[in-house]
């Protein structure tokens, strides 16, 4: 796995990813998009693990809904982009479009909600600075 730009992350599709026929599991992405999600975190905020860990206020997410489109297959030995895009982040909720391509070639493609919690699993607002270094433009409606 190695870190393409602002909102990419590249994956060799291994063996073990894929089904006899050597075509990605379509369970798989969702993995995918979940280290997409990460890294994008990762990249604007450092240590996420002390977001969990932050006895004041600790903020975990939870996926809350994900609708995947598959367009065309992933294969063995492919190395996949998956593009991590925050769209909106207003409250507790983040909206993620996530896409996984081959090259040019879209493969799949995710709109995703995540949910900040806080450490009793109730919803918690996101910090108004981490959802606007999290977004494109840099602000975000809270």
């Amino acid at each position: 796995m190695t870190d393409t730009g602002n909102n990419s992350l590249s994956i060799r599709i291994y063996y073990e990813d894929t089904d006899a026929g050597g075509i990605v599991y379509h369970a798989n992405y969702l993995k995918y998009f979940e280290r997409g999600r990460t890294e994008a975190l990762r990249r604007v905020h450092g240590d996420i693990s002390n977001l969990a860990s932050d006895p004041a206020s600790p903020i975990l997410f939870v996926v809350a809904s994900i609708q995947v489109d598959f367009k065309r297959p992933g294969h063995l030995d492919d190395i996949i982009r998956i593009k991590t895009d925050l769209v909106h982040a207003k409250g507790a909720r983040l909206i993620f479009d996530q896409r996984a391509y081959r090259g040019d070639t879209l493969l799949v493609r995710a709109d995703v909600v995540v949910a900040a919690t806080d450490g009793t699993g109730r919803p918690c607002r996101l910090p108004a600075s981490l959802a606007a270094a999290l977004l494109p433009n840099g602000s975000a409606a809270n």
